[in-house]
Formats: structure tokens, C-alpha cells, sequence
């Protein structure tokens, strides 16, 4: 579990999509539950964004933000740029104004600390020492190049974020005074935690959350806010935008999603650039499509529009008088790696003993089977999430269940036609071997009232008795009904030899029974000659002999 994202346990349905769209594959699945890997985690939110059982929460700091207002300490939000495709607001006044009614002394746009960073960016450019520039605004891309790509490292600017820049700023403008970030982004919780400079991150899903609580909306306000460059931030190539590019002799090139970040952090430890400024944000779409941003599931055209549209080419004019530097260090992610033999060996109890048997389908969230493997090995993945190899597993058990079973089955769609029929089956019908009926109507080989009637009754059919004259053959059978997947189940048990004995025991008893009949209307004549020439009563003998006849017929 991550300190910033956790999971409800209750929720995860194994369907490993967290696992398939977490970029790093920094998520361990054990005991059926997805555990995000902390130490490898990037905190980019795919996972909380893609788990179709919303089964990933962030961490909640709404708490904490209540017990610093109720402290009676001034608390000063900074409000990320992208709250304009967010709120459905016009200006910032809205936002300040709930705010402040929500206890905030203060409310401020995190644009500000944007400003200053996007000037320090253009310092190290003007400077003209540094070959290749990688903006270090989001705390994502910085610790994937921490943890993944420290050939990078030395390119990453070692500048404040807008977040961290402002929040400073706040604090040395209003000594004393608490510094709350608001935003779309799940990964500045840990970048606040990590450097101390922002007491609380909220998200924007948080702000809402607490706006409902309270009752409160945005009023419509007509304060007219002049436009102001770094307000260009959170869409795709916005911090370029900000900035004055002409003639530096550098190309800016903005990337934007953490699989073109990585590919384009390749070229930068392959050596491939120079002289370039590399925007780099790890949502696609920039910060209005942010991992905690409710606009994510909206448009991310016509937030990019709205973006535009309150931008503009003034500046805020923010100075710091502290440091602007931050430091970022090598933090790395060490995973002991298997050898090949190990990799063949774990294929192979997947059923892959050939390279044509890695279907690299990457229905367990990993893009190749070797992968998989290597996950194994290292305790993050287990032999069960292969799909492809439970199907064949099951289908081969499957099978070798249903064609040695003495018992005929055979499985039919709700037209009564003939889906699944096993050998058995095929052997009570005197059908040859190898004889395929799939595809063709019951009614070809048995009579199709019982089934009609299942279907039209929903009542299931169990070991009724009855004789196929056609086949020559007393069976037992079982008709089950499964309304959800539309399909008939006959298991048929062929009785013939049991219901041929029992009617050779009945044909024993009838001929036992004439028999004893005979012997007692023989033994009767003779007792009465015997008794009449005794004088004496034959009945004490009669009920003796029909006793006798009587326990011969039961």
C-alpha cells in the first residue's frame, strides 16, 4: 500500500487493468488483491483512474486542512491554474470567494509560482551551459527519472515546481502563515511531504467533496482578471508557451504522457539531444486531464480552449527571495533480475515451452510473456493471471472430464441446436466415432417436448426415466436450464442394463409366485381329502400356506 494511494480490499475484482496501465508496473498482486509497490510507485494515478472498481482511493488530507484553520493559524490556498477547466468558473474571484468562505484566509493562483519558475528556466537557458533542459514542474516525471532513468538525471532542471515556488512565496509574504495546494494531481501530496515547503495538498475532487458538504457554489462574478502568460501551464506545451523562446538557438519540444516521457527520456540517455528545453508532463493532456481532476472524465479539447482563453501575455511579476533550487537525487529502483533459464522454467509452468506459445496478449497487464515471468520471479505476479493459459487449462480439464464420463452430455442453445456432445453421447445414439453432430437440431436423434418444456417452465428436469425405442435403450436424465447464458444442459445415463435385470427379476418373481400358486392349490386338495377323512378343519392350514404365498410375492 501507498502512503498517497490506497486500496479497498472489497473492490478488487482481478481484472488486472491497474496493472496493464501502470507504466512502471509497480503494482504486486498476491492473495486475489492488487498492492501498489511504493518504492517503484511514480504516483502518476493510472491505476486510480483506469481500476473500473474504483477500488484505488487517495489518501485523504481534507482533515488535516480543517484542524489548520480551526488552529486559528492563517491558512493560504494555491489554487493550480487548471481549476479554470475544473469548476466551470470565469475567473479566479469565484474560487477565492468559496474558499474563503470555507475558513481559507487567503486564496492565491499557484500560476504565480509558475511565473517564477518558467524565469529561472529561462536563466539556465540564456546561460547556455546546459545541453539538454527537462522541466521539473511535475513531480511524477521527476521521480520517474529518479527511480528509472538516471542517465537523465543530470538534465533535470533543479528548479522549485510552481507548486513549491508559490507556496514559499506565500509563506515569505505572510509569515506565519499555512500554505494549501489545490489541485488535480495525486503525486505533489508526496512532493509536499518530501520537501516541506507545502503544509497540505487537496485535490480538486476533495475541494468539491467539501464544497457539498457545506452548500456552497461558485457565484458569478464580472471581475475582469487580465490574462497572464503562465496560465498557460497545464495544457500540452504550456510552460513553452510562457516563455519567450525566439532566437535562444534551443528547440523546445513539449511530451506529454508518461509512455512518450519515457520514450523520450531513451533519447536523452542515448545521447540523441542537444540544445533543446523539454516540457515533460506525465498526464496525457497536461494537468486538466490530471489523475484527481472530475474535467478528466469532460472534454479535454474545450479545457484546453478555456485554458487559452484565460491566458494571456501579461506576467504576475512574483519574486522569491529564498533558494529556487531543489534538489533531486538518484533514488533508484533495484529488482533482482532472473536468469534465462529461470525465465524458460517459469514459461514452461505456464505452458509456454515454445516462443510460439508466448501469445504477449497482455491480458495479465504485462506487454509480453517474458515479462510475466520475470514479475513471477520476483514476487509481483503470480502463474494464475495468465489468461490464455486458465482457458487451455480449463478447456483441457474440461474435456477430459466430459469424454471419459460413462454418462452422455451434450449442450444446447435455447433453438434446441446442438453445441457440445461427448463421446458417450455419440455411443448411446449408435453414432460412429468421431461422428460430429455440433451445429445440427436435436431433434435429428430425440425427441424435443422435455426441453421445449424446460425452456417454456424454467423448471429443470431431474433423473426421469423413460425408453428410447429407437435406440433400444432405457436412459436417466437430467435436463438443467441456465437462463443467463442462454444454454441446456442433458446429462443422460444409459439404465438399460439395470432396467433389464430388474424386469428379469420381475419376470422371476411373476413365475415364483404362479408356481407357489400351483403347489398350494395342490397342497390345499390334498390337506382337505387328508381332513375329510380325519374330520378335521383345513383353515388353520390355509392361512399358513397364504402367508407363505403372500411374503413369496413381496
Amino acid at each position: 500500500m501507498s502512503d498517497f494511494l490506497g486500496l479497498k480490499k472489497s473492490n478488487c475484482k482481478n481484472c488486472y487493468k491497474c496493472i496493464r496501465h501502470c507504466p512502471v508496473k509497480s503494482i504486486r498482486f498476491s492473495d486475489n488483491q492488487a498492492h501498489i509497490v511504493t518504492n517503484e510507485c511514480i504516483l502518476c494515478g493510472e491505476c486510480f483512474v483506469n481500476c473500473p472498481q474504483n477500488a484505488k482511493v487517495i489518501r485523504d488530507d481534507l482533515p488535516q486542512v480543517k484542524e489548520l484553520i480551526a488552529s486559528g493559524r492563517p491558512v493560504i490556498a494555491s489554487v493550480a491554474p487548471s481549476f479554470i477547466s475544473e469548476f466551470g468558473v470565469t475567473n479566479f474571484s469565484q474560487v477565492k470567494q468559496v474558499l474563503q468562505k470555507l475558513g481559507f484566509f487567503s486564496a492565491e493562483e499557484t500560476a504565480i509560482g509558475a511565473g517564477i519558475v518558467k524565469n529561472r528556466y529561462q536563466e539556465m537557458i540564456a546561460d547556455g551551459s546546459h545541453s539538454v533542459i527537462i522541466s521539473s514542474c511535475c513531480h511524477t516525471v521527476n521521480t520517474l527519472i529518479q527511480k528509472y532513468f538516471p542517465g537523465a538525471l543530470p538534465y533535470l532542471a533543479d528548479v522549485l515546481s510552481p507548486m513549491l515556488a508559490h507556496c514559499q512565496l506565500i509563506k515569505e509574504q505572510n509569515p506565519g502563515a499555512a500554505a494549501v495546494f489545490i489541485g488535480p494531481c495525486i503525486s505533489k501530496k508526496e512532493e509536499a511531504s518530501i520537501y516541506g515547503i507545502c503544509d497540505v495538498v487537496l485535490t480538486f475532487e476533495d475541494l468539491e467533496r467539501w464544497m457539498e458538504e457545506e452548500h456552497l457554489e461558485f457565484a458569478p462574478d464580472d471581475t475582469d482578471e487580465s490574462g497572464k502568460r503562465p496560465r498557460f501551464f497545464p495544457i500540452p506545451g504550456g510552460i513553452i508557451a510562457s516563455m519567450n523562446i525566439e532566437g535562444t538557438g534551443y528547440d523546445y519540444i513539449p511530451v506529454d504522457g508518461v509512455e512518450n516521457c519515457k520514450a523520450a527520456l531513451k533519447e536523452v540517455e542515448a545521447g540523441h539531444l542537444d540544445h533543446c528545453f523539454i516540457e515533460m508532463n506525465a498526464c496525457a493532456g497536461g494537468c486538466i486531464n490530471g489523475p484527481a481532476a472530475s474535467s478528466r472524465r469532460r472534454s479535454a479539447l474545450a479545457g484546453s480552449v478555456k485554458v487559452k482563453a484565460f491566458a494571456g501575455m501579461e506576467e504576475f511579476g512574483a519574486k522569491l527571495n529564498g533558494s529556487i533550487e531543489k534538489k533531486m537525487d538518484y533514488i533508484g529502483v533495484r529488482n533482482q533480475l532472473p536468469g534465462e533459464a529461470t525465465i524458460r522454467e517459469i514459461l514452461a509452468k505456464m505452458g509456454k515451452t515454445s516462443p510460439e506459445q508466448e501469445l504477449n496478449c497482455g491480458s495479465c497487464g504485462y506487454n509480453t510473456c517474458r515479462e510475466k515471468a520475470i514479475a513471477v520471479y520476483q514476487g509481483k505476479a503470480d502463474l494464475s493471471m495468465c489468461l490464455p493459459f486458465l482457458k487451455e487449462k480449463a478447456e483441457s480439464f474440461s474435456d477430459k472430464v466430459i469424454n471419459n464420463t460413462p454418462n452422455a452430455i451434450f449442450v444446447l442453445d435455447e433453438d434446441l441446436n446442438i453445441q457440445q456432445i461427448n463421446q458417450a453421447a455419440l455411443n448411446l445414439f449408435n453414432l460412429p466415432v468421431g461422428s460430429s453432430l455440433k451445429g445440427t437440431p436435436l431433434v435429428r436423434i430425440l425427441n424435443p417436448t422435455d426441453y421445449l418444456n424446460v425452456i417454456a417452465t424454467g423448471r429443470n428436469v431431474r433423473e426421469k426415466k423413460y425408453y428410447l425405442a429407437e435406440y433400444k435403450k432405457y436412459v436417466s436424465e437430467t435436463i438443467i436450464y441456465d437462463k443467463e447464458y442462454h444454454m441446456l444442459f442433458s446429462i443422460m445415463r444409459d439404465i438399460t442394463e439395470s432396467e433389464n435385470k430388474s424386469a428379469q427379476r420381475d419376470e422371476l418373481r411373476r413365475e415364483t409366485v404362479e408356481i407357489t400358486d400351483q403347489v398350494i392349490e395342490k397342497q390345499m386338495r390334498v390337506v382337505q381329502e387328508i381332513a375329510s377323512l380325519l374330520g378335521e378343519t383345513t383353515a388353520e392350514t390355509k392361512i399358513a400356506l397364504t402367508k407363505l404365498k403372500e411374503t413369496i410375492q413381496k
